[in-house]
């Protein structure tokens, strides 16, 4: 091999030069020209420029920080790019970036995510690229072009389900909700399975299992053919409930709770159901319910699965408490101390104490939830109460009873009722037209209330939609000290409705009547009457104070009742702003009337909370009359009605 470069001859090494002796140094050295500017005097300090000079952005490592912008396109007209720039790397931290490598870096990420969006929305051609100018240049930033080429549409193509008998094939296949030529977009594929996995555990399936699916694209015509496998399991249908972990509930009541019975094809609508059943009670910390293979085959052929519940013990004792302040009514102080199952099974007992500056109370109430039956409730309660209104004050003993179905903070129901029994011993002071003056008199009442109502609103708390409708009929019997018998029926009825009109604006409305027939006005109890006024009745009027008053200016109270409630509830975020208008009338005869109506309006503010919003109401009467209040205030938790 030849050499690289010619071969010459080696130098020999040069000697180290010789110091110089004294006198040669001396006579070496080269006279220097001076500089003026070196011996001639500073310039005085205020002639320089004290401006700092301006703040580069610098970048953790000591760069300046380099800014960008972004142009993208192609991808609106596959109404992407929306979903592109709340995605895009690009566009995060203010479009800033550390170097030119962190842009470089950021413009890869934005290019798979834009494939990406393309692919999942059927653009399986698609394909996207990025070109970033160079600094410096004029404007001294960068820009970054994102161009996106979708390329044709795939559309399913043949549409298969493998893998399973004729049914729940059949089932599966109506679930999905795809048809042959729909573009082939990853979410609704992906919403059809989770379709599958929900249909046919309702339709007897419960270990129905989804395999892989497979799409063979097809370039020619931009089709895809889609294949998914799924293994049904066996058509079942329920045995019989079993119970593992804490004793809470036996198996004897879950079957009281549960809505379905042995033999009726399994449906996981259902078990569900009972699931939510267990969480109302408040009496488990945690629970789950599974189907669980038997082995046993039906009279029908089908296999039966029993249920398993997973039970662990929530607190049982409970303490709560409220407060609540009404213009005439006070302010009011409300606790409560509840063991839930006490007498098991859902046996609860609670002690239920208020304290106000108007009513103070004493009471306790047994109750049995699901009591033989689902939703079904029994009560027995006993209480002592002091009432000082402007109306009457009253010293009462109640006894009550009642069977009932109403509604949960869980389960909302359409039909709810009541069937009950009072005996109520109370003494109160009535005004008594014949003499102008108030008697202390005593009352022993027998009461059968009765009530029915139905409800289409979409919340208990805080509706925004559908309407409300309750009647209540209360047959009575009372005996007055030094007086006969009396028998009467008090009878209310009630409507609210509600309408969105934006979705943070909806208008609410309510109508009340109420009448009491069988007996005079005087010879009624004074807490038995019908009243009007306060927070939730007429607000701009004082609790009771809207109807018939005495020469003391005192109301008294009447025999029919009439009351119109609007309100615009406006909602931003967890505040809300409530104008309203209310209108009612108390009469002395027992039949409704709108003559002499009054009215009061006003306006409220809402925080909402998870468990309801809490309310604050100031409202003025409208043509006030001598002895009115100018303005009303009421605060309490929950919307008027």
């Amino acid at each position: 091999m030849p050499p690289l470069s010619p071969t010459l001859p080696p130098r020999a090494p040069e000697a180290p030069p010789r110091p110089l002796t004294g006198e040669e140094a001396a006579t070496s050295s080269v006279d220097l020209p001076s500089d003026p500017a070196l011996t001639s005097p500073l310039a005085p300090i205020a002639t320089f420029d004290a401006k700092p000079p301006p703040e580069i952005d610098i970048a953790p490592d000591g760069a300046p920080e380099i800014r960008y912008t972004l142009a993208v396109r192609g991808l609106k007209s596959v109404d992407l790019e929306d979903e592109f720039r709340d995605l895009s790397a690009l566009l995060q931290d203010g479009r800033r970036a550390a170097n030119a490598a962190q842009v470089s870096a950021r413009a890869d990420e934005d290019v798979q995510l834009a494939e990406r969006l393309m692919h999942s929305q059927g653009y399986y051609d698609g394909i996207a690229t990025v070109a970033i100018d160079t600094l410096p240049n004029a404007t001294n930033s960068l820009t970054v072009e994102l161009s996106a080429t979708p390329g044709p549409r795939y559309r399913l193509g043949k549409i298969a389900i493998t893998g399973a008998l004729p049914e729940p094939t059949a089932l599966a296949r109506k679930a999905m909700k795809l048809e042959t030529g729909d573009p082939i977009v990853a979410a609704d594929v992906q919403s059809a399975e989770a379709a599958i996995s929900l249909r046919l555990p309702q339709a007897g399936y419960p270990f129905v299992e989804v395999g892989q699916r497979d799409i063979l694209l097809d370039d020619r015509d931009h089709h895809g053919d889609y294949t998914l496998p799924i293994s049904s399991g066996p058509k079942s249908s329920f045995g019989v409930i079993r119970t593992e972990g804490d004793p809470v509930f036996t198996p004897e009541h879950l079957t009281v709770i549960s809505r379905f019975d042995a033999g009726e094809l399994y449906d996981s609508r259902q078990v569900d159901d009972l699931r939510q059943a267990l969480i109302a009670t408040s009496l488990l910390g945690t629970n789950a319910i599974e189907p669980v293979k038997t082995g046993r085959t039906a009279a029908d052929g089908t296999e039966i699965v029993d249920v398993l519940v997973h039970q662990t013990k929530g607190p049982a004792r409970q303490l709560a408490a409220s407060a609540g302040y009404g213009t005439g009514e006070g302010i009011k102080l409300t606790g409560s101390w509840t063991h839930r199952n006490m007498f098991p099974p859902e046996g609860a007992l609670s002690v239920e104490a208020v304290a106000g500056t108007l009513q103070q109370s004493l009471g306790t109430t047994f109750r049995r939830s699901n009591a033989g039956q689902r939703d079904r409730t029994f009560a027995l309660g006993a209480s002592v109460a002091r009432q000082d209104f402007d109306a009457y004050n009253a010293q009462t003993v109640t006894l009550s009873g009642s069977l009932s179905r109403q509604s949960t903070p869980i389960f909302q129901k359409r039909w709810t009722w009541s069937i009950g029994g009072e005996l109520i011993a109370t003494r109160e002071t009535p005004f008594e037209a014949a003499t102008l003056d108030r008697d202390r008199n005593t009352y022993f009442i027998a009461a059968l209330p009765l009530q029915l109502g139905y409800d289409r609103s979409n919340s208990q708390l805080d509706p925004t939609k559908g309407f409300r409708l309750s009647g209540r009929l209360s047959p009575e019997a009372q005996k007055r000290s030094g007086g006969g018998f009396d028998g009467y029926a008090r009878l209310l009825f009630e409507g609210s409705a509600y309408y969105p009109i934006s979705d943070a604006l909806t208008l609410a409305g309510r109508a009340r009547v109420g009448s009491i027939m069988g007996a005079a006005r005087d010879d009624i109890a004074p807490s038995r009457r019908l009243y009007a006024g306060g927070g939730g009745s007429v607000r701009g009027f004082g609790y009771q104070q809207l109807g018939p008053k005495d020469i003391d200016n005192k109301p008294i109270g009447g025999r029919s009742l009439t009351e119109f409630a609007l309100e615009a509830r406006y909602r931003f975020g967890d505040y809300g702003i409530v104008p309203f208008f209310d209108a009612g009338r108390v009469g002395e005869a027992s039949t409704p009337s709108i003559k002499n109506m009054r009215y009061g309006a006003g306006i409220g503010v809402r925080y909402y909370t998870n468990f309801g919003p809490f309310r604050i109401d100031v409202a003025t009467p409208i043509n006030r009359q001598p002895g009115e209040s100018k303005i009303a205030l009421y605060i309490s938790i929950g919307q008027a009605f």
